[in-house]
Parts: C-alpha cells; structure tokens; sequence
C-alpha cells in the first residue's frame, strides 16, 4: 500500500518565516513517527543555504493524519544542517528547558484576505465597512465572511487529532480566531504550526490567502490588531492557592521585556501601541481580568482560590510559538527558583 506523507518545515526567511512542504511516498508505512524517514531538501531555494552547499535535513518530530487526501499523513519536522545539528532558523531548538509540566492555550488571530483586493473579506474595494462592534462572534451575511473556510479548517484539525478548543470570529471584519491547548513547548508549537499549514492549505481552495501579520491595517487604522496570546500554567500554578506566587511571576516577566518582545513577532510594535485592548510595547503591567496589560490574571484563577493560569498578551500572530513557549518556561522557571 502507497501512503503520502506531507513534510512541513519553516523557511529562512526574514523577520517571519514562512511554511514549506512536500510529499513523499512511503510503502506499507506503519503510521509510526519512528518510521518516517529524514529527509532532505534544497536549502538554497528557501534562505537557509547557498547555491554551493545546499542539501539540508528534515526531520520529524510529529505526525498526523491528513484527512483533505487519501492514505496520507501530515509530518511536521525541525531543519537540520547535513551534520545533524540545528540549522539557525530551527525555532523548535530554542526550546532547551523543556518541562512537560507547563501546559499552554495558544489564541491564534488571523486574517482571510481577497486575492484579487489583498484586503480582508468582507472590505469594499473603497473605503471601509462599517466600525468594528458587530463583528466579534457574530452571524450573518452582512458581518460574516469566510465562515466557510474556518467552518473546513476546523473540522480538518479535529480529524487531524489536534487539539483545537474553539473557534471565534474576531472583532474585524474577516478576522478570525483558533484556540489550542497542549502540553509541553514542543506539542504545544507543533500544533500551531500545522493547524497553520491547515489553514493556509484549505484558503488556497477558496481563492484567499491568510495573513498572520500583527496589524495588516496599518499601525494607525482603528481595527484591533491580530495577536496570538499565550495562556501557560504549571502544577504549581495550577495547586498553589496563593497570589504570592503569581505576583512573582508576573514581577519576575518585567525583568525579561526584551528577551520576550524579540521573539514575540515581528512588527508587534505596530499592534501593541496601548490601544485597541493592548498595552504599549514600552510598557509592562500585570492585573486581574485586564485586557489592557501584558499579562492577564484571568478572574476564573483568582475565584478558584488563586489556582490556574496567567494570560500574556503581547504575542503576535505572526510569533514562533516554539520561541513563545522556550522564553515562557525560562522565565517561569527563573522566578520559581527565586520563591
């Protein structure tokens, strides 16, 4: 029996990466990880190598079922460099304190976007529709556009075993939103990235690609901005029962702004302008239930007696969640050590 199996990788590319994937065919594959065999690919062609030297290596490190074809399989890997090591874009080999204690809800925003306009479904040729307000989780023809496409997307992901929690319209029009959870770094950044690929594979069916850029708008147009918000706990965060702890957390995240911010998206600085429910990138807060801080307690942690998570606002749509996840764990574990 032929199978296929999708390899999916992130490019070279500058400041944002972009997916890649080809297909192989594997013979009586067994449907393990372990049976999916390194492979290679033309570094040249994606910024990740010259001309000269240009055989790199893909290796897996998660699989899938992909339910848009038949007998086939969705092989996320990690780029390699021909001696093994991690090639410089390898965003899943940032993460060097992995700790599967620490689970994640990632909040991912997007835009779906006309083809022949390059604005987002839903705007007029001229001009704008009309203000945000009737967007967010609404129905109907006159404010919903694509639902289709997200409606495919996410029964793609739930076959594809990824562990979507939802879905929503978002506050413009043409924006969307995926939710989903994992535990540890690594299945967290797999998931996203091949629901991304999902996403992005289903669009092109319909005519419209998606844009993951922060603020596709414009720094200064009065449309909410497309983050990607990171929700994080661990068991202690989880059991403890005592704010102490999360105030040191959240004191702990405003020692560490820019080790953060790098590798929070690009052009991030265009959505998080304290405006349009962000703080300013120059800034750092924390509080209960407010969308307007870098972090967010949820209330649901304080009225389950100070036992949950913390919301941290400021990634963008376009991050790496591999770097999210890495630089959350490491600052995380640097303000338990100080408890």
């Amino acid at each position: 029996m032929k199978t296929k199996l999708e390899y999916i990788w992130l490019d070279g590319y500058k400041p944002t990466q972009s997916l890649r994937a080809k297909t192989r065919i594997a013979t009586n594959f067994s449907g393990k990880l372990e049976d999916c065999p390194v492979w290679s690919f033309d570094g040249s062609s994606t910024e990740q190598a010259e001309g000269g030297s240009s055989d790199l290596l893909l290796k897996p490190v998660a699989l899938f079922p992909d339910p848009a074809r038949k007998n086939a399989y969705l092989v996320m890997t990690e780029v390699l460099l021909p001696d093994g090591t991690p090639h410089s874009s390898n965003g899943r080999a940032t993460i060097t304190e992995e700790d599967e204690d620490f689970w994640f809800g990632f909040e991912q925003e997007y835009f779906l976007m006309d083809s022949e306009t390059n604005k987002p479904l839903g705007f007029p040729v001229n001009g704008y529709p009309a203000p945000q307000g009737p967007y967010y989780c609404g129905v109907g023809a006159k404010f919903m556009f694509g639902r289709e496409i997200v409606e495919e997307h996410f029964d793609l992901c739930l076959e594809a075993g990824l562990n979507v929690e939802g879905i929503n319209a978002e506050v413009a029009t043409g924006q969307w939103e995926f939710q989903i959870f994992a535990k540890g770094a690594h299945n967290a950044g797999d998931e996203i990235w091949v629901a991304r690929y999902l996403l992005e594979r289903t669009a092109e069916k319909y005519g419209v690609w998606v844009d993951w850029h922060p603020k596709p708008l414009g720094k200064f147009a009065d449309w909410n901005g497309s983050g990607m918000h990171a929700n994080f706990s661990n068991g202690l965060m989880r059991t403890c029962g005592d704010k102490k702890v999360f105030d040191a957390i959240c004191e702990e995240f405003g020692k560490h702004i820019e080790e953060h911010i790098s590798v929070y998206g690009a052009d991030n600085d265009q959505r998080l302008t304290g405006l349009h429910e962000t703080a300013s990138i120059t800034d750092f807060s924390y509080g209960v239930s407010d969308r307007g801080c870098s972090l967010r307690i949820p209330v649901g942690t304080v009225e389950d007696g100070w036992k949950g998570r913390i919301e941290d606002r400021r990634p963008a749509s376009n991050g790496d969640p591999y770097k999210i996840a890495a630089v959350i764990i490491k600052t995380t574990h640097k303000a338990m050590a100080k408890m």
